[in-house]
């Protein structure tokens, strides 16, 4: 049995920790409707406006605002 490392992934399948950048051009705040900073270390989409931290979630973004992080 072979064990599954993220380098052994089919070509063209998609990396859980990469977020689309066409989906990052269009994706907003959903509370200021303000454009969103990628965070790729702490796999999260920043609102400064809202002070709020969205996390991504195996390559989806949790737009939700419950689910966000505050901002210190």
């Amino acid at each position: 049995m072979s064990s599954t490392l993220p380098t052994d992934r089919p070509a063209g399948s998609i990396d859980p920790k990469r977020v689309d950048p066409k989906l990052l051009e269009i994706l907003v705040c959903p509370l200021t409707k303000s454009t969103l900073e990628y965070d790729a270390e702490k796999q999260e989409l920043v609102s400064r406006a809202a002070k709020l931290a969205y996390p991504i979630r195996d390559g989806i973004p949790i737009m939700l605002p419950e689910e966000a992080r505050p901002l210190d």
